[in-house]
């Protein structure tokens, strides 16, 4: 964020991670303010998101309250900003929301891949209805969903979901020295995105699930790994979190990278002394985070299956340097594994002994 500052962009492109912290950020800054000011901000922002889905276009939903509640967190973001891009994966609804209501500036999430060469899908900016999807196809492309049964995703329903598949002058022609691949993706013209999306009654695509990323417990149950990351991601809590689990077991296990903060106050409520570190090597400190994590689960609508039986407290972010994650924030699942395999065989082993903490 020092370098917004110094730079001072009109247009702000990020993927879901940054807009998460930058909505983290401004949260905790609220929620340190008085009381005034947070029933101030509170209203103010259900005064504009009125407007907003009654039609209003951002620079005429609430000037009066743009001047004197959200001028703060436009400056923060440089002053200049018009236009905020989201891509690489889907932007939650609640952090989108906040971001159209607050930054001063429209919004627009969009799809796409490197082998689609640009933008498949985009959201418009000003049609709050287009809010949590990727909006329609642009006219360079046709897009269909295909069913995908074991998922339990009908491309023919009421709510139709399924894979997404892609048909297009602008998509590749296929993978360099590798007919395999290019035969695996592509069926009678159409490439398999392996993303799975939910049309909307207003022609717009939600990106709801990712094929690849699915895996089956010992029970039978399939889990939609990428799914729950991004529902635990929403606890204050927590900077990362990786979710795993292996077929030949019944529940999940997890490594988390909390926020420093939250668990420095944690500390200090329960007179615990150490540096970040020590303090994540604390299995009381590891019970407190899973037991956040697991109601944040329940809050929003979780299985049972779905929740965290242990988990692992890393101090040190997923980097790009030990090949963790990708320039675009994406977990390396793989690489994930081999870094924690000894880890998580720890984990799964102390959940079955009831001593995980």
């Amino acid at each position: 964020m020092e370098d917004v500052q110094v730079m001072k962009p009109t247009i702000f492109c990020g993927v879901p991670r940054v807009y998460d912290r930058i909505y983290t950020g401004i949260n905790q800054k609220i929620q340190s303010g008085g009381l005034i000011a947070k029933h101030l901000f509170q209203y103010a922002y259900n005064y504009k998101l009125g407007n907003l889905m009654n039609g209003f276009k951002q620079h005429e939903a609430s000037p009066f309250f743009d001047k004197i509640v959200f001028s703060k967190i436009k400056e923060g973001l440089g002053g200049r900003i018009r236009l905020m891009l989201s891509g690489a994966a889907p932007l939650p609804r609640h952090i989108e929301e906040f971001m159209r209501v607050t930054s001063c500036s429209v919004l627009a999430q969009g799809y796409g891949l490197t082998e689609s060469c640009s933008g498949c899908f985009t959201s418009i900016a000003n049609v709050i209805s287009m809010i949590g999807t990727v909006g329609p196809p642009v006219t360079a492309v046709e897009a269909r969903l295909e069913s995908v049964p074991e998922m339990g995703y009908d491309a023919l329903s009421s709510a139709p979901r399924g894979e997404i598949c892609l048909r297009g002058h602008t998509l590749f022609s296929g993978y360099y020295k590798r007919p395999d691949l290019t035969k695996e993706v592509f069926s009678d013209g159409w490439f398999h995105t392996g993303d799975i999306g939910e049309w909307q009654p207003d022609g717009t695509m939600k990106i709801i699930d990712r094929k690849k990323n699915i895996f089956k417990l010992s029970q039978g149950e399939y889990v939609a790994v990428e799914v729950l990351e991004s529902a635990y991601a929403q606890s204050q809590l927590v900077a990362s979190v990786w979710v795993y689990g292996n077929s030949f077991e019944s529940f999940l296990v997890a490594v988390v990278v909390p926020e420093k903060q939250a668990i420095e106050d944690w500390a200090a409520l329960n007179s615990k002394s150490g540096d970040y570190a020590e303090l994540c090597s604390d299995p009381k400190a590891r019970r407190y985070i899973q037991d956040e994590l697991n109601q944040t689960g329940k809050k929003l609508g979780l299985r049972g299956f779905e929740m965290l039986r242990a988990v692992h407290l890393e101090p040190v972010p997923f980097s790009i340097d030990k090949d963790l994650i990708t320039p675009t924030f994406k977990l390396k699942r793989p690489q994930l594994l081999k870094y924690y395999k000894n880890r998580v065989d720890q984990l799964y082993k102390d959940a079955k002994m009831g001593t995980a903490q």
